[in-house]
């Protein structure tokens, strides 16, 4: 299977952002033995081949994901994120790239529970597809929802054992994703204020983006923000010259090692002089 319209842009530079930020949370709630869960409300397929069709029709990995491969001294951070895309590619060759629920998958104690929502059937199909190709353990952690991720996260939150993370990501095709992103968080945030939630968006040249980014750092909430931008905008309006994640009760860490990642991520994955990044935390 392996398949899936994000395979359009897997393992492209916003790819690199999210997973790398979102392998290091996982590092840190595994520190701890008390179990959590972890809730993504746009799964997709979960894991894409390279090599299929989609991937190879915009090839946007190779400005990402193969600019990391061959990138000489990485921070421990992008090391660590290397190591997980090694996982689910034991052979050493990187034909297929993990998203959110596999990344999860592979952190996951036999504690710790998965929930994913994917809105789309044939969508939906092939994730389940891909995840009965896992072993039993996993697939016992798991539970798949053939549900907008949006309406259904209201549902799960608090985890029973109040511990927990949810990753909203939505594709933003649809203009009402931006608004419906921000009315899951505060809906999400009253039902479990410690939670951590991480939200992923574009940096595109569209209103409802830049309103999105502005609302993210103006909440009442422990947060981080982070932003990576590889190229100037188009002219025309199109295309994604870079991303954000804002993570609600980031962990502690967090901060310090985005620092220490942020100016080498620029320096490999920049497209032309307009590469940069922006790193703040927000204190209640």
């Amino acid at each position: 299977m392996f398949s899936y319209r994000h395979a359009f842009h897997a393992g492209n530079h916003a790819d690199v952002l999210k997973h790398a930020i979102f392998v290091q949370i996982l590092d840190y709630f595994n520190h701890k033995d008390t179990p959590y869960w972890v809730i993504d409300t746009h799964a997709g397929a979960g894991i894409y081949d390279l090599r299929s069709e989609w991937a190879i029709k915009n090839g946007e990995f190779s400005e990402g994901l193969d600019r990391i491969l061959a990138a000489k001294t990485p921070p421990p951070m992008i090391e660590r994120y290397l190591q997980a895309i090694e996982q689910c590619n034991p052979d050493g060759v990187a034909n297929y790239y993990p998203g959110s629920p596999w990344l999860a998958l592979q952190a996951l104690r036999r504690s710790d529970r998965l929930r994913l929502f994917e809105m789309h059937p044939s969508e939906n199909e092939v994730l389940q597809q891909n995840l009965a190709l896992e072993e039993r353990q996993a697939q016992r952690q798991t539970t798949v929802y053939l549900e907008d991720g949006f309406n259904g996260l209201k549902g799960q939150l608090p985890p029973a054992p109040r511990r927990g993370i949810t990753i909203i990501d939505p594709s933003y095709e649809d203009k009402h994703d931006y608004r419906n992103t921000l009315k899951a968080l505060r809906e999400g945030l009253k039902r479990f204020a410690t939670g951590c939630f991480v939200i992923w968006y574009p940096l595109i040249q569209r209103p409802e983006a830049k309103e999105l980014q502005r609302t993210l750092t103006r909440l009442d909430v422990d947060g981080l923000n982070a932003t990576l931008t590889v190229c100037k905008p188009a002219e025309d309006g199109l295309g994604l010259h870079g991303s954000g994640m804002f993570i609600v009760n980031p962990p502690w860490t967090l901060h310090a090692e985005l620092e220490a990642t942020l100016p080498w991520l620029v320096d490999t994955l920049k497209q032309d002089e307009h590469g940069s990044f922006t790193l703040t935390l927000n204190k209640k």
